[in-house]
């Protein structure tokens, strides 16, 4: 996903992951697509998930950041600060997404910053507000995950993720 290395997460999340075999940064990635779209993780704990990504190239007929592009960052956000409450016994999954896009952006970076509305045992769910370069909110998110138990068969495709 991009240089993962200056992400700063919590020293025991990194240490509960190292300790399976778990490369953290890799795991809480955007995986394939978010490379593709220019996501950068900056920082992450359950309590707060910062980054950003790239309007060029995330654009759509008119030259605007894509809807779709906002809604990748926020569930991307959102879904990491879900998997970092849920800890490594849980798997996070979303099953709601909810985006209200307020303005349209032609250049430069935005920036999200997810934060917890509710932490359950089984959900989770993230507010991200997505903000351009001079501050100016472009779109709110609202990202609720399913926090389910790690199954058997999980462990190698976590690893594998990583």
């Amino acid at each position: 996903m991009g240089e993962q290395q200056h992400v700063k997460f919590p020293q025991e999340v990194v240490d509960e992951y190292a300790a399976l075999g778990v490369d953290l940064p890799a795991l809480f990635s955007a995986g394939h697509l978010g490379t593709r779209m220019g996501v950068q993780i900056s920082e992450a704990s359950a309590d707060r998930v910062v980054g950003t990504m790239p309007v060029e190239g995330n654009t759509q007929p008119y030259g605007l950041l894509h809807g779709g592009a906002s809604a990748v960052l926020a569930e991307t956000l959102g879904s990491i600060g879900s998997m970092l409450h849920g800890g490594s016994s849980k798997i996070a999954v979303g099953v709601d997404l909810n985006c209200t896009h307020h303005r349209g952006v032609r250049s430069g970076l935005v920036t999200g910053v997810a934060t917890p509305v509710h932490r359950g045992r089984s959900t989770a769910t993230y507010e991200i507000v997505i903000t351009d370069e001079k501050g100016k909110r472009v779109c709110t998110a609202r990202l609720t995950c399913l926090l389910r138990d790690v199954r058997p068969g999980d462990e190698e495709f976590i690893r594998a993720a990583s």
